[in-house]
């Protein structure tokens, strides 16, 4: 039999499968989503309740951390922490999963197994540098919003996700999502009316100015980092999601310590101290950043970025409530009508209704034995994690069909 595809082998019995397309597998996506069971809808909705405390807190904690108007400590010191903790929790749970495994299983903790996946997961080198550069503009943003406007200027971020998810993965959407997103930037822009005090500057800059060129890099920076980090760890669904947070964390931990060095060369030996300037605050700052980072690679895997982004956006009435409790921020009228349309477009966007309506088939993925190519050929399924096909006539053991995704 012969095929236009490119075709791939089955690690399991050598067969040959017609590699899917990027648009079959996206399809495959919008299939699995609208057939998740309940026990997913419970997970997503932990994820979503945890991930709105901790984002919440994060942009409090960061202005409790100012004295004075400023950081006494290098932010690049609280980055390194964070993914050094991050780290630390990585290899606890690593020895916990590698305890629990059965006998035959391969082993996490060998050095072949620990060599081949650093090979396969090398992608998310990529996320890590883009994160540690967006860590760091946390800090920055604080020194021209207060923590509930930093929190609405992230939500900008679920539209340049959206468009990336388009490109890069061939994510689709609907027309009512796209609308449903552009309703959620007329939210933020409500919001941000007079939200900039007249005259102010900082850095040799206009507030003016200085916000508008770090809010583009605080955007378009972690939205990249959002859609290769989803990339990465669903391209590689087989690894342990710990092995995969150890690469990923590991990465971190490096690029912020050399962000360190340069600091220490261009501000002098002293600065070289991580723990200068650091307080109470500080330390609940790196344990919330590090369960944050934790949390978002859960959502990366098993859900996806624009559900993480979204949930975000629910953590802004939260942060809004508390820093004007706390400090006294005004939460004026602006910001109620924002959240108010910010609340219809997440409505809108995961309403039953706005779902992608399936296309025709246009044709199907098929496995051909190399030792019976006149097999009969049952319906095909795609799994989206891997980007692998499977014949439903095809028999392996029950370990070795278990499903990328959460069931």
């Amino acid at each position: 039999m012969t095929s236009n595809h490119q075709m791939i082998e089955c690690n399991v019995c050598h067969s040959k499968l017609v590699s899917p397309t990027t648009r079959t597998v996206s399809m495959a996506y919008d299939r699995h989503r609208s057939k998740v069971s309940s026990k997913v809808r419970a997970l997503n909705v932990l994820l979503v309740v945890g991930d709105c405390v901790l984002v919440g807190l994060q942009p409090i904690l960061v202005y409790m951390s100012k004295v004075d108007g400023k950081f006494k400590f290098s932010p690049i010191s609280v980055n390194f922490l964070t993914e050094c903790t991050k780290v630390v929790f990585a290899i606890v749970m690593l020895l916990f999963q590698a305890r629990s495994q059965k006998v035959g299983e391969k082993p996490l903790l060998s050095i072949s197994t620990f060599v081949q996946a650093a090979r396969n997961n090398v992608l998310l080198a990529v996320p890590a540098l883009l994160y540690a550069i967006n860590n760091y503009l946390k800090f920055i943003m604080q020194l021209y919003f207060n923590p509930s406007t930093v929190k609405m200027l992230s939500n900008l971020k679920v539209l340049v996700i959206a468009v990336l998810l388009k490109m890069i993965m061939r994510r689709r959407f609907s027309i009512i999502q796209w609308e449903a997103l552009a309703l959620l930037l007329i939210g933020i822009s409500v919001n941000q009316l007079k939200s900039l005090p007249a005259g102010a500057s900082t850095m040799g800059l206009s507030v003016t100015t200085g916000a508008y060129i770090y809010t583009l890099i605080f955007v378009t920076v972690p939205s990249m980092a959002s859609v290769f980090n989803e990339y990465a760890l669903k391209s590689q669904f087989e690894t342990s999601i710990y092995l995969q947070n150890l690469f990923l964390y590991g990465y971190g931990a490096i690029f912020n310590f050399l962000g360190i060095v340069g600091t220490a060369i261009y501000k002098g030996p002293d600065s070289f101290d991580i723990l200068q300037g650091h307080s109470r605050a500080t330390m609940f700052l790196i344990c919330n950043n590090a369960a944050q980072g934790i949390l978002s690679s859960f959502f990366f895997k098993y859900a996806d970025t624009i559900l993480k982004k979204y949930s975000s956006t629910v953590a802004t009435i939260f942060t809004g409530i508390a820093s004007a409790a706390l400090f006294g921020h005004t939460l004026t009228i602006n910001f109620i009508l924002g959240i108010s349309i910010v609340f219809i477009s997440m409505h809108q966007f995961f309403s039953p209704l706005s779902k992608v309506k399936d296309d025709a088939p246009n044709g199907t993925l098929e496995m051909m034995d190399v030792q019976n190519n006149l097999r009969s050929r049952d319906s095909s399924f795609i799994n989206m994690a891997a980007g692998a096909a499977e014949d439903a006539s095809h028999r392996v053991g029950h370990d070795e069909r278990q499903p990328l995704l959460p069931t």
